[in-house]
């Protein structure tokens, strides 16, 4: 199991306790776009996936975001097939 799969997995099987630059990392990875305009705020999406995903950059991201950047990352691996 390579170091993608293993983030992917610690996040769905636990959502709390993560930052934003581990979501980066995995986004990068999957070649998730991520819109940040100095705000608060990263915007994640991908050109195909109609959902995008916002996710305040305070610590700890809160698990409800988590899942939906989850379920982002699944729609990209789902179009890429």
């Amino acid at each position: 199991m390579n170091k993608r799969a293993k983030l992917l997995d610690a996040m769905r099987n636990n959502p709390r306790d993560w930052r934003i630059e581990d979501l980066l990392v995995v986004a990068r990875q999957f070649g998730i776009e991520c819109r940040n305009s100095g705000g608060s705020h990263h915007v994640f999406g991908f050109p195909g996936v109609e959902m995008d995903v916002t996710v305040p950059a305070h610590r700890p991201i809160k698990p409800v975001y988590i899942r939906q950047f989850l379920l982002l990352v699944d729609a990209v691996k789902e179009l890429k097939k």
